[in-house]
């Protein structure tokens, strides 16, 4: 099924794994790239050495193209793109909208760049800026979300811009794909639903609770960084919903410190993204901390099995998934699904 997003990123399919922080490591990443999708490496909770040493890594294991993840935002972004650029990396997504600088600067290298947005506007600013296909998730998404349905979204940016079009938010079949194909996308873009594969590194306990959610169980946020965040329902969501301001506050100092320690951040670079993410948001300084370290945050979750003391970033179709394929199995099972629809559509 030949699409823009196949020749632009070089793969047989047009279904992108996306990069979800603790969970798009280099076992799913090369997983995804084997079966022919594009797999993303999500780079925002990696120090910029293990960043390499992860780009290497899937490099190691699979000869097709793969792409990385970055946070824009990040005061490190410029020498994380030089990773990228150093190491051949095929594809850079953005998390949030990047500059016209670094948009050039990966081009000028011969990288695809591909951010991801969740308004018509800000598709229409990084088509201007020169990037080469956009990623535009719906309100069902999970993670950092908007209010507007794919349904609606889609077919927006679809029409504002003229580079390919991914869809993201609300699919993991291959129905959402021959949907998605109608409205005008070049393909679609998955997260839940690699993280629910036999190829995702993600504790077993925690893909059990995720299998176990129902619709219902998946809920949009603010308590965990000021921003809407749509994750499961959980004992911490309550309680952070429930925390007043110092609970708050000094809770997110506790996961700055692990934080640091972690990604080898110092406190200087901390301060300046989190006022770079506080900038035109009205974010309090214990939201900001949280907002920089919701990482830890997931870790608990992702890495450690913590459900009680992590959240768990998730899509609507959380409640719609059962099983647990190997992301060979998904990919193949998707694109038969698809052309078994569209062989069935009237001509």
């Amino acid at each position: 099924m030949d699409t823009a997003l196949t020749a632009l990123a070089g793969v047989r399919h047009p279904i992108v794994q996306t990069g979800m922080g603790w969970v798009a490591g280099p076992r799913l990443v090369s997983a995804v790239a084997e079966a022919g999708a594009l797999g993303i490496l999500a780079s925002a909770t990696m120090s910029p050495d293990r960043l390499r040493a992860a780009v290497r890594e899937v490099a190691s294991r699979t000869d097709a193209p793969f792409g990385v993840n970055l946070r824009a935002d990040a005061g490190d972004a410029g020498e994380r793109v030089r990773i990228i650029i150093e190491e051949g990396v095929r594809v850079a997504s953005f998390a949030l909208a990047p500059t016209r600088e670094l948009i050039t600067r990966l081009k000028d290298a011969g990288v695809v760049v591909i951010p991801s947005v969740g308004a018509r506007r800000h598709a229409e600013k990084v088509a201007a800026w020169g990037a080469d296909a956009v990623v535009v998730q719906g309100g069902e998404g999970g993670g950092h979300t908007g209010e507007v349905a794919t349904s609606v979204l889609l077919p927006q940016v679809v029409d504002a811009v003229d580079i390919p079009v991914v869809a993201a938010g609300g699919f993991h079949d291959g129905r959402g794909l021959i949907a998605a194909l109608a409205y005008g996308a070049a393909g679609i873009a998955m997260g839940t639903r690699f993280l629910l594969t036999s190829d995702s590194t993600v504790p077993d306990a925690v893909k059990a609770r995720y299998l176990a959610a129902a619709v219902t169980d998946v809920t949009v946020t603010t308590a965990v960084d000021g921003l809407p965040h749509r994750m499961l329902r959980t004992e911490l969501v309550d309680a952070l919903e429930r925390s007043g301001r110092t609970t708050a506050l000094v809770r997110a100092v506790r996961h700055a410190a692990a934080f640091r320690r972690l990604s080898g951040t110092g406190w200087v670079r901390m301060a300046r993204d989190g006022l770079a993410m506080r900038r035109g948001r009205e974010l309090t300084w214990s939201q900001v901390l949280l907002a920089a370290t919701t990482p830890m945050l997931l870790k608990a979750a992702m890495v450690d099995g913590r459900t009680d003391t992590g959240v768990m970033a998730s899509g609507q179709v959380a409640g719609v998934i059962a099983d647990l394929p190997s992301c060979a199995e998904l990919v193949d099972r998707v694109m038969a699904q698809a052309e078994a629809v569209r062989a069935r559509l009237p001509a």
